[in-house]
């Protein structure tokens, strides 16, 4: 008998081994990895394996009172993991080291790290947004800054990065993803995505393609309210469903599900594709046969958390098809009503023993059959340096999109003089003095514009705040009428350091060059500078359908401009290299 269990045991280990592999899985040992899920999960008590579903929130910006409450979760409710948010890393990794030292099985660690762990940890070097990356043409470039992401994660001590954004956007007035998506092309998404999940679990880090199944066309925020998707079928497979089939084979860990109301996949009112059976288990799991680990986004948005009780809420969210439950109100009542329903015979045995040796296999996979300490100290420098700069700028250099240039303004030339005028609430700065390394400029503020003389090139800067990735695109109606006034009689080059879509709105008939930068930080204004005056060459393309006449794909190359250091040297000792300002 004894035996008859033990081969019982080793082929459904050796079932989920086979049927769910994450890319790279095959380079462990799978006798290894089946035989410590197997003796992993019969060492667990049932109280300890649904701990295994749980996820919960780590801030270390809360006091210690919090501290202490999640200290006991870790210790009572033995859940499976955590979920780092704000913001001290250093203190995160001794919480994350006492705490991994208490648990049984060690926890799984994760982030919202899509830009980086910038998203939380204020300290760390930011990445550009995903919006920026779908503008960028060599994919390799998205994959060799994910592996970046995936270092600074495992000098964390994070294992699961909850990125990337696989979500469609085809909404310009979306509220949540926006900036987050690679933007409203499928194949562009797909294979901007899977450079980033390749990035991440090529170095032993964990994906998870969210937010199933597609926020992208959404005008609700579902930290708020519960968003409705109104499509039909064929579109759902077309645009939505898309990102996620074509990855689902491509060995990505995990799938995260959105709280959405998809009513053309789920007929019961109201009901988020987050608790609902007929999405997680009929459609994701069943019909497009999906293995990995399945994780609902965060349960304490407003989108179901106005709606559900805490612990029902979990209870409700595994009896969907969940494997796991994030950002978890209330563990104690949630492990409480699973059993009950698995008592109820409303969930079986199978079904938890499915999720627990997927998440225990996964683990096994990111090395935590054994967890090694962290060391906190430098982890702030090691986090941002020089070597996360420079990469930076080169994805900014590489995302620029040059949308026309009817004059061959670009690039700049260094004998000519140049007029600045910034517009919009940003700062500037960086860019007017990265900008006048390479040429002669002189600064005009908005009110000082008649005072430039006709027929001048002038260079316009829209700076929109960029401090997080929700915040508004539009243009001014006075910068708008400020470009407009320009367009008239000066040769002039428009520059958007924020979202393509400001130009939704905006007349560039007569504006001789456009540009897109995506964002404005210091990093995007100095690759910027580098790219206009020449030093690296133009390729971005529009990852998004702006309006009639901007579309995606546009985009013109421009070769670098080339000059000897020589050159160079001459060419800065003859302008002096000041900002002129009048």
């Amino acid at each position: 008998m004894k035996r008859l269990s033990l081969f019982i045991i080793t082929f459904i280990s050796q079932f989920y081994f086979t049927q769910y592999q994450p890319k790279n899985l095959s380079s462990i040992d799978i006798k290894k990895a089946n035989s410590w899920v197997d003796i992993t999960y019969n060492s667990l008590s049932q109280d300890e394996k649904l701990g295994q579903l749980f996820i919960v929130a780590l801030y270390t910006n809360k006091g210690e009172d919090f501290i202490n409450q999640i200290r006991n979760i870790v210790v009572n409710d033995k859940i499976g993991g955590l979920i780092l948010m704000q913001d001290d890393a250093a203190r995160e990794i001794n919480l994350v080291n006492e705490f991994q030292s208490k648990s049984k099985v060690p926890l799984m660690i994760g982030m919202d790290a899509e830009w980086g762990l910038f998203q939380r940890i204020a300290k760390a070097h930011k990445f550009p947004w995903a919006i920026t990356l779908g503008a960028i043409q060599d994919k390799n470039l998205i994959y060799e800054m994910s592996a970046k992401i995936a270092e600074d994660c495992k000098r964390m001590g994070i294992n699961w990065d909850f990125a990337p954004v696989v979500d469609v956007n085809t909404n310009p007035n979306n509220p949540i993803i926006g900036n987050r998506s690679f933007g409203s092309d499928v194949n562009n998404v797909v294979n901007s995505a899977l450079a980033y999940s390749d990035g991440l679990q090529d170095n032993r880090i964990l994906a998870a393609i969210k937010h199933f199944p597609g926020h992208g066309d959404t005008a609700t925020d579902s930290h708020l309210d519960l968003p409705l998707i109104p499509h039909d079928m064929k579109r759902l497979e077309e645009v939505e469903l898309a990102p996620f089939k074509a990855l689902m084979n491509k060995g990505v860990g995990g799938v995260m599900v959105a709280h959405l109301y998809v009513p053309t996949l789920e007929n019961e009112k109201g009901i988020p594709a987050s608790v609902s059976k007929k999405i997680i288990t009929g459609l994701l799991k069943e019909k497009l046969g999906y293995k990995g680990l399945i994780i609902t986004d965060a349960l304490n948005m407003g989108a179901v958390a106005n709606k559900f009780k805490a612990g029902e809420l979990d209870a409700l969210a595994f009896k969907a098809g969940n494997d796991i439950m994030l950002f978890s109100q209330d563990v104690a009542t949630g492990k409480k009503l699973i059993q009950q329903a698995i008592d109820k015979g409303e969930i079986s045995q199978t079904r938890v023993e499915e999720s627990v040796k997927k998440i225990l296999l996964t683990k096994y996979y990111l090395g935590l059959n054994q967890y090694n300490s962290i060391n906190p100290e430098n982890v702030n420098e090691d986090l941002n340096n020089a070597s996360h700069s420079a990469l930076v700028q080169k994805m900014y250099a590489n995302a620029l999109t040059l949308i026309k240039d009817d004059k061959k303004l670009l690039p700049l030339d260094c004998k000519e003089t140049y007029y600045y005028v910034p517009l919009e609430e940003a700062p500037y700065d960086t860019f007017l003095n990265q900008i006048n390394t390479g040429a002669t400029v002189i600064l005009k503020k908005a009110n000082e514009i008649n005072t430039i003389p006709a027929n001048s090139k002038v260079i316009v800067g829209f700076h929109k705040d960029n401090s997080t990735a929700y915040k508004p695109y539009k243009i001014s109606d006075t910068s708008k009428k400020i470009l407009v006034d320009l367009s008239k009689n000066q040769n002039v080059i428009l520059d958007v350091f924020g979202s393509p879509y400001a130009l939704k709105d905006v007349d560039i008939s007569k504006v001789s060059t456009v540009l897109v930068s995506y964002e404005n930080n210091d990093d995007s204004m100095k690759a910027t500078a580098s790219v206009i005056l020449g030093q690296t060459k133009i390729s971005g393309r529009l990852p998004v359908l702006v309006n009639d006449n901007l579309k995606f794909g546009m985009g013109m190359d421009v070769e670098a401009k080339i000059q000897n250091q020589t050159d160079r040297k001459n060419s800065s000792e003859t302008k002096n290299s000041k900002i002129v300002m009048e």
